[in-house]
């Protein structure tokens, strides 16, 4: 089998860099140890989105008096039921991967994928290995790694989906937990503690830095905070963990002080390490950095024809970067005169209630970075769209360059902060400033007004606080 490209790996990264090459004419195989979609798409982003939307829908139908209408008798749920929608929309969006590999001409294997020496030749040969032991090999002019991360585990601690869990295992459960512990504060974490407890489980968080959401400008993690402990969740920041021990009960965890901390289960969501397992056969060294690979400008690793994309390379770890970069990686090796752009700007997202999205430098950043820049603001309560809704916790930050007032960074929490962001993305992209932002006509009553407010309060004009 001779192909343009071998692609190891099919989730955002791979399977969008694979349609890519084949869009330009190339012979293109996408090897998948699972299922097409990789993690994201069948172990997290897809399936966790439709389990927050169930927890945000059962949270709305807990208030439906408040716009007037009511129900007959208590709300109640059908936990399983729950967990299955999500692996039903894991599948349905699978299929519609493997229809498109179908449809645009793209080869899918199935199967472990291995690089075989000598790697440095003009033809690359890849091992592939079924879940049935046979074997095939591959041949091709390049490859483009995209085998992405997998869940770090504490040293010791082995994920046995009944008391310890990873994201993977937690999205795979049939019964609510009536305690746990959530070992980690970022995006995952962070989402997991709103999805369980918006079912009834009593929720601990623990995060070892100062903030939860750690990434995220500190007034924005600061709201999450207080509306998490709102709604009954326990929060322990600055705060690390000195021994943990899975009992006969549940999990028993001491931390900082000595204190212990219990709970029926454990989700640990402290990072993630690279997926290099068994990729590389002996003979085959690519240059890593902490674990993941090197590469260079070109997307290109320490041996020539050989690329990395996603999550492979390192931070950040998140799908959208991971589909762009092996765009770049593709378009770099088969367009002429194609310089691959390196990600720099990009957006984070954090899908619980109230949601968080970001995109370019937090206050603190800024500072650091000894920039002058001053601080526009506006709050949802000040929007009339938003009041009219019922969604009026949060706001909406810009970090505003001096003297002229480009888009430096910006931070909303709040509903729909996860869509709202774009605007800004492109407003950084296109190197906008408060003047453009401010005579853009933004729909009325939109809560994307409340951009446009953000922009005019950086200027010390807003019109509606």
């Amino acid at each position: 089998m001779d192909y343009d490209l071998i692609i190891i790996g099919g989730g955002p990264a791979g399977y969008v860099g694979a349609i890519r090459a084949a869009q330009l004419g190339k012979k293109v195989v996408c090897v998948e140890m699972e299922r097409a979609g990789g993690t994201c798409l069948n172990w997290g982003c897809i399936p966790t989105k439709a389990l927050l939307k169930s927890a945000e829908v059962k949270q709305l139908l807990g208030h439906i008096g408040d716009y007037g209408l009511s129900v007959s008798g208590e709300v109640g749920f059908d936990f399983a039921k729950i967990m299955q929608r999500s692996r039903s929309v894991s599948d349905q969006m699978a299929r519609g991967i493997e229809y498109l590999f179908k449809s645009k001409k793209v080869d899918y294997v199935v199967g472990k994928a291995q690089i075989q020496a000598p790697a440095d030749g003009v033809i690359k040969k890849v091992v592939v290995t079924a879940a049935d032991g046979k074997t095939q090999t591959l041949t091709g002019k390049a490859v483009l790694i995209c085998t992405g991360a997998k869940p770090r585990l504490l040293p010791g601690i082995t994920a046995d989906g009944q008391k310890v869990f990873t994201s993977r295992e937690a999205l795979a459960i049939k019964t609510l937990p009536k305690s746990i512990i959530i070992l980690g504060a970022g995006a995952i974490g962070c989402e997991f503690a709103y999805f369980f407890n918006a079912f009834g489980s009593k929720v601990v968080l623990v995060e070892m830095l100062s903030q939860i959401l750690p990434v995220e400008d500190t007034e924005v993690a600061e709201l999450l905070k207080k509306s998490f402990i709102k709604s009954g969740i326990e929060i322990f920041t600055d705060t690390k963990v000195e021994k943990t021990e899975v009992t006969g009960k549940g999990v028993k965890l001491t931390v900082s002080g000595g204190k212990t901390l219990e709970a029926d289960q454990l989700l640990i969501a402290i990072g993630v390490e690279a997926n290099l397992d068994g990729l590389l056969a002996t003979g085959v060294k690519l240059e890593t950095d902490r674990g993941y690979l090197k590469t260079n400008d070109r997307y290109e690793t320490s041996v020539k024809g050989i690329y990395g994309a996603g999550d492979i390379i390192g931070p950040p770890w998140l799908a959208h970067v991971a589909s762009h970069e092996a765009i770049e990686a593709v378009e770099g090796l088969f367009v002429p005169g194609k310089k691959p752009h390196k990600v720099t700007v990009f957006p984070g997202c954090t899908y619980c209630q109230p949601q968080v999205a970001s995109v370019g430098l937090t206050e603190k950043k800024a500072k650091e970075q000894g920039l002058k820049f001053k601080v526009g603001k506006f709050p949802y309560k000040a929007s009339g769209k938003a009041v009219a809704s019922g969604d009026s916790e949060g706001f909406v930050k810009l970090i505003l360059g001096e003297p002229h007032g480009e888009i430096l960074g910006a931070h909303i929490i709040g509903a729909e902060a996860t869509e709202l962001i774009a605007e800004l993305g492109l407003a950084i992209t296109l190197e906008a400033t408060t003047d453009e932002l401010g005579v853009t006509i933004h729909a009325h009553p939109t809560l994307t007004e409340m951009v446009h407010e953000a922009a005019l309060a950086g200027e010390g004009r807003p019109i509606h606080i």
